[in-house]
């Protein structure tokens, strides 16, 4: 493991959407930079596994805590955050990340259901978290969020109208509380990622070519300047310093983490 600043030492910080992907990366992160965690998903024994990897990547991490919640039930959203208030006294940083893609087809055949469905997880979900933690960060005096957009709430697509519908309402959400909270001592900013090697893209890419995936995930890395997708720890970085005091006075930015996918198309 490489030496790392010690940015987040006796800080406490809640990761949702922890147990894979993007989210447990950050944990590992925070983690090596001294922080108290959080980590909430919707599937206990998901938690626990994510627990016990961060644990063998960083043997000498703080207090880690789990609780399972679905993101889209306000009161669950309520009791993860009265949970972590409990453990830590405070709110340093909250990294607002759980989502999912939804299906993708056609407008004419997109259910209600499933955008009723993908809006409650990816926009609901970012609201009631921002809507109790900022409560308690405006108790403090404090604090620091980063919620998780997409390129895809910066432009738009066919065939994935709840996500790119919630994606775009994550960035609304983001630049309200900045601008409402700014005076608190609150910064709210996004992370809008491109295409990265998570599960969830790792499924993206067997739906587009069932057959070879592989093949899929070339064709999309051959239209980004990078010629690859990215990591789960290059976004890691990227919330952290969003969540550390050297991004004190940057407020109410989304930060695109795309290899250069955007100013291209």
């Amino acid at each position: 493991m490489k030496n790392l600043a010690r940015r987040f030492e006796g800080k406490a910080i809640i990761i949702t959407g922890a147990a894979g992907g993007i989210g447990l990366s950050t944990a590992i992160r925070l983690a090596q930079e001294g922080a108290g965690l959080t980590l909430v998903d919707i599937n206990d024994k998901a938690l626990d596994q994510a627990k016990n990897t961060l644990l063998k990547q960083v043997p000498d991490a703080g207090v880690i805590v789990t609780c399972a919640a679905n993101v889209a039930d306000e009161k669950e959203v309520i009791n993860y955050v009265t949970t972590s208030v409990k453990k830590f006294g405070k709110i340093d940083g909250f990294f607002n990340n759980a989502g999912i893609d939804g299906k993708r087809m056609p407008l004419e055949d997109y259910s209600v259901e499933e955008f009723d469905r993908v809006m409650a997880i990816n926009a609901s979900g970012v609201f009631y978290g921002l809507k109790y933690v900022v409560e308690q960060m405006k108790k403090q005096g404090f604090g620091s969020i980063v919620n998780t957009a997409s390129i895809g709430g910066l432009r738009g697509w066919g065939h994935q109208y709840g996500y790119v519908t919630s994606k775009h309402a994550v960035i609304g959400l983001t630049k309200a509380t900045a601008v409402e909270f700014g005076p608190n001592n609150i910064t709210v900013n996004a992370i809008a990622p491109g295409g990265i090697k998570t599960p969830m893209a790792e499924e993206a890419m067997r739906r587009l070519n069932p057959d070879d995936p592989e093949a899929a995930e070339r064709e999309f890395a051959a239209a980004v300047p990078a010629k690859r997708m990215g990591t789960p720890e290059e976004i890691a970085a990227a919330v952290a310093f969003l969540l550390s005091e050297e991004a004190s006075f940057i407020n109410g930015h989304v930060l695109v983490v795309d290899g250069g996918q955007m100013v291209k198309q």
